[in-house]
């Protein structure tokens, strides 16, 4: 903790501590916006019961089009604890019966989630932990969690770096994302499922498909078919919103249409991916975004 910050690809390289923050602008600190239980995930996520989301302030991105962007963009929201009181909320949604812990955006904070993560087995953790990232995770900081992450649920978000620099000022996204879907398999493998039809193991790809950006789509399935896996599983996403910033993008400034979607689904299959979860377009709702 002592150390500088090279958690994500920024490598900013900087304390993180008042007045030497970096890209992410936070402390290194745990800091939490809201924590619910769940249930518009994918299905073998939320079940019947939930999903326990625990939604940390602040990211490593900032993607023009951010859903979340009041947690994401908004440093100071949020309520600092230590990692036992982290550990403490863990063991409170396994008592409320939820699926899973889901960690949201936990990416700047590693470390800290990590100790948490140890306090919680030693008080008797049992359920799934789920890692629910942007994808642009650093190989290195992955590898501290082998052992502690059961569920890896990373975004690929861009197979074009142009369009990853213009949305999330990223100029090295695919390269990143890439090698770091591939340490998560190498940690977890291919998903595994209980009785019921819940994840209890493996990588999940969610791609959310932009409006004009069928290129970019089709670009995303065709390097996870050819570079990571045919048996992938995918979450191939339709709830697009033009939230946050977006309105100044004029191709983006408009939910995704039905023809849209239809032509990334029909590619998914073109391409030969086997597994995956598509979406009823009503799912772009502002009724589906928590209120932080």
């Amino acid at each position: 903790m002592k150390e500088k910050c090279n958690l994500c690809p920024f490598k900013c390289n900087v304390y993180r501590i008042e007045n030497n923050l970096g890209i992410c602008k936070l402390e290194r600190k745990i800091k939490i916006s809201h924590v619910t239980t769940h249930m518009w995930e994918e299905p073998c996520i939320s079940g019947t019961k939930g999903s326990g989301a625990i939604f940390f302030t602040g990211c490593n991105l900032r993607c023009v089009f951010c859903q979340n962007y009041k947690i994401s963009r908004e440093d100071s929201m949020g309520k600092e604890m230590s990692p036992k009181e982290l550990a403490n909320i863990f063991m409170i949604k396994q008592k409320e019966g939820v699926h899973n812990i889901n960690l949201v955006s936990p990416t700047p904070y590693i470390d800290l989630i990590k100790e948490a993560i140890l306090i919680a087995k030693d008080s008797g953790l049992t359920i799934p932990i789920v890692y629910n990232s942007n994808g642009y995770e650093n190989v290195d900081s992955l590898k501290k969690l082998q052992g502690f992450i059961d569920v890896y649920l990373p975004d690929f978000k861009y197979a074009d770096n142009n369009i990853a620099k213009k949305y999330s000022k990223a100029i090295d996204y695919k390269e990143n994302v890439i090698c770091a879907i591939k340490e998560m398999y190498r940690q977890v493998g291919q998903p595994k499922f209980d009785k019921d039809g819940m994840i209890i193991s493996g990588v999940i790809i969610r791609h959310l498909v932009l409006p004009n950006n069928l290129d970019n789509t089709k670009k995303v399935l065709r390097e996870i078919a050819n570079n990571i896996s045919k048996e992938t599983y995918v979450s191939l996403m339709g709830q697009y919103i033009p939230e946050n910033n977006a309105k100044e993008y004029e191709e983006i400034n408009r939910k995704l249409t039905k023809e849209e979607y239809d032509k990334a689904i029909d590619y998914f299959f073109e391409v030969g991916l086997e597994n995956g979860f598509m979406q009823d377009l009503d799912a772009a709702s502002n009724e589906y975004i928590p209120d932080f």
